[in-house]
């Protein structure tokens, strides 16, 4: 695998209020803010661009609303910003998708000369996904590293439901499998940006 030297890691949503299992309930992955935090680090370490993506809910009862804790990023997302001798932007949004954000995610990709993108974040199957398939329709080189995601069990029609680590495989399945993006492990990327 061969990661550029301006290869843009984008930290999707990692913030507070994902950690209110009352809300979100059942998630899988306990390893993802592990493997996220090493992926910030092994990036800012290389110099590569780094994306910190929030969530601005604009749904007054969400953990991830404006004005409440929930809407601030985890710890370890926050001491890192600000840290990496790579460009670094912070883009906030309201729908899934970090291309629909402010300020817009391709033109600073166009600026800087990106075209390969790796996703990390929170959730899996929501805005990591939505993402990575507008990314691949935009025509970037997309890797999602599955392992440094996570996602919450999910209720759908006619009394489906299908629990956190299914929806992350449908998730893999469908951006590897429809060719949006190739989906891989942390430790490979960590690998491919250190060699």
């Amino acid at each position: 695998m061969e990661i550029t030297q301006n290869a843009a890691l984008v930290v999707v949503d990692v913030q507070k209020g994902f950690d209110e299992s009352e809300f979100w309930g059942a998630r899988n992955n306990p390893a993802a803010d592990e493997n996220i935090a090493s992926l910030i680090a092994a990036w800012q370490d290389t110099d590569r661009p780094v994306v910190f993506v929030r969530h601005d809910s604009e749904h007054p009862g969400s953990p991830l609303r404006t004005g409440y804790e929930g809407n601030d990023f985890k710890e370890y997302v926050e001491e890192r910003r600000g840290k990496g001798g790579g460009p670094e932007l912070l883009v906030t949004k309201c729908v899934n998708s970090a291309f629909y954000g402010t300020p817009d995610l391709a033109e600073w990709f166009e600026a800087v000369g990106i075209t390969q993108v790796v996703l990390a974040g929170i959730q899996t199957n929501m805005c990591v996904e939505t993402t990575a398939r507008m990314g691949g329709n935009l025509g970037y080189d997309v890797l999602v590293a599955l392992d440094a995601t996570h996602t919450f069990d999910l209720a759908g029609p006619d009394g489906w439901h299908l629990t956190a680590e299914e929806l992350a495989r449908a998730s893999a399945v469908s951006l590897h499998g429809g060719g949006f993006a190739r989906v891989v492990a942390t430790g490979e990327l960590l690998t491919a940006v250190r060699s």
